[in-house]
């Protein structure tokens, strides 16, 4: 389990690793062009029922950490799912990695 912190209250966001790695390609590449979005997530019941919002712009703090030490891979594919949702007008949102198509 890894965590996002962002901004200067410096809250850490508890998002598991996997989703994190994903994430923090979007987000970074967003970033690296000077591109401000919007990102958004659902709470989970341990945290209580709802969802959060976060406006990310270049010149805020953000920090990426993992619980894990090893590198994940990246499934090019939901990278790509979560660009188009950051690049369209409702921002960057975590939906779920697609299970992998297999053959018959």
């Amino acid at each position: 389990m890894g965590t996002l912190i962002y901004g200067p209250a410096a809250k850490p966001i508890t998002i598991e690793d996997r989703d994190l790695a994903h994430l923090q390609a979007v987000i970074l590449a967003k970033l690296r062009r000077g591109e401000s979005f919007s990102f958004s997530w659902e709470r989970s019941n341990d945290f209580g029922s709802g969802h959060n919002t976060l406006w990310l712009h270049p010149q805020m703090h953000i920090e990426f950490t993992y619980f894990g030490s090893k590198r994940i891979p990246l499934n090019r594919e939901w990278v790509e799912r979560l660009m188009n949702r950051a690049n369209s007008t409702g921002g960057l949102e975590l939906v779920p990695e697609a299970a992998p198509v297999t053959g018959r």
